[in-house]
């Protein structure tokens, strides 16, 4: 018997029991549903936090105070920038404060910073200029908008030299940042820059900073120029031997591969526990299918007595179990592909589509069919006819 015959059986049996099919093709929809679904938010969530990553600077090394109070100065800023290793070296300290424009305010973060800044944060300008070393020399009072903070306040391109308040103090905005996108507590446009020296000079006091950020040169010699900056900073802050540092220097790199290491463990863990409503799908159809053999007894014994071969009833049941699992399974995609969507587009990142993925629920939805099925199968080719012809 011809494939496309097999086929013709297959369906013809489908259409006479639709409810009966639409319920056991329903395990395998929800399961190859779900694994797409949760594969594709894994990916997602990997790739949302690899960009964000990203977002924060250029081969970024970050130097942070271990304690309260923080131990980094300007100066080490300075002696941190004239190593060959280094490309660029920007102080930060911050504040959140109260903005006024007109009748228009907002509450942002205030960042002290120097005119290494966007190449350090790979940020780009849009209207304007950034600080200039002659600014944050002088601890000028002038500022740099991000972008969400512009919105705020409702400046344009053409208010450049507007004159801003910030927790009471006039600023002269110069120039507004791209936008780099993010929402919520961490949105990185939500911030004005302004000269480090202002900051301290006007909010915070003291001649600390907060975080010290750091472009390597080389993006190969991360961890080589992690290593030669504390180096450098415990000789600068006297620490003997056998004192812990008061600072720590955290690895973008090293950042990126542990966050796509937890990601990508998440992701299968969530793709197992989604697999499991699979095989509860296949156990469906054999049961299913073992039910067709009882009440299809009759036929058999007739197919067989007028010569069909038991390979031949194999054939016909496995391929009907097949069709089952393979229609549940492009069902379940087209469902799981339309959740994933859904969900990328209220959490921000987009549809993230995989072909493997989609290639991966196929073989499973196969295999489904095959492993559950070839017993039911089996169990029709091996029917005696005689015996088949006489059941009731």
């Amino acid at each position: 018997m011809s494939l496309l015959e097999l086929l013709r059986l297959a369906f013809s049996r489908l259409r006479t029991s639709r409810l009966r099919a639409a319920l056991t093709m329903l395990g395998v929809i929800i399961g190859v549903a779900s694994v797409v679904a949760l594969v594709s938010v894994g990916q997602g969530t990997t790739s949302t936090i690899t960009n964000r990553l990203n977002s924060l600077g250029t081969n970024l090394l970050t130097i942070s105070p271990t304690g309260q109070s923080s131990t980094l100065t300007l100066e080490d800023s300075a002696a941190i920038a004239k190593l060959a290793s280094v490309k660029a070296v920007a102080p930060e300290v911050s504040t959140s404060q109260f903005v006024e424009l007109g009748t228009k305010n907002t509450t942002t973060t205030i960042v002290g910073t120097s005119s290494a800044y966007p190449l350090v944060r790979a940020y780009e300008v849009w209207q304007g200029s950034f600080l200039t070393d002659v600014s944050v020399a002088q601890d000028l009072r002038v500022a740099v908008l991000g972008a969400t903070t512009a919105d705020d306040l409702g400046l344009v391109s053409t208010d450049i030299g507007t004159e801003i308040s910030i927790g009471g103090i006039p600023f002269t905005v110069i120039g507004i940042l791209q936008p780099k996108g993010g929402s919520g507590f961490q949105d990185p446009d939500d911030q004005i820059m302004v000269p480090v020296g202002t900051v301290q000079k006007y909010f915070v006091g003291g001649d600390s900073v907060r975080t010290i950020g750091v472009s390597a040169a080389d993006p190969d010699t991360m961890t080589a120029t992690s290593a030669e900056l504390t180096s450098l900073l415990r000789e600068r802050h006297d620490l003997a031997a056998t004192d812990d540092d008061d600072f720590n220097v955290f690895n973008q790199t090293q950042l990126l591969a542990a966050a796509s290491s937890i990601t990508g463990t998440l992701t299968l863990l969530l793709a197992g526990i989604a697999s499991i409503s699979l095989i509860v799908g296949g156990i469906g159809i054999m049961n299913i299918m073992l039910v067709s053999v009882r009440e299809r007894t009759r036929e058999i014994g007739i197919r067989k007595a007028i010569g069909a071969r038991g390979r031949d009833i194999l054939a016909q049941f496995l391929v009907e179990a097949l069709t089952l699992s393979l229609l549940g399974g492009l069902i379940g995609i087209v469902v799981g592909l339309s959740i994933s969507a859904l969900i990328g587009q209220l959490a921000g990142w987009g549809f993230t589509f995989n072909p493997a993925t989609v290639a991966i629920a196929v073989f499973f939805s196969l295999a489904v069919g095959v492993v559950f099925g070839v017993w039911p199968a089996r169990q029709a080719a091996r029917l005696d006819p005689i015996s088949a012809l006489r059941y009731e």
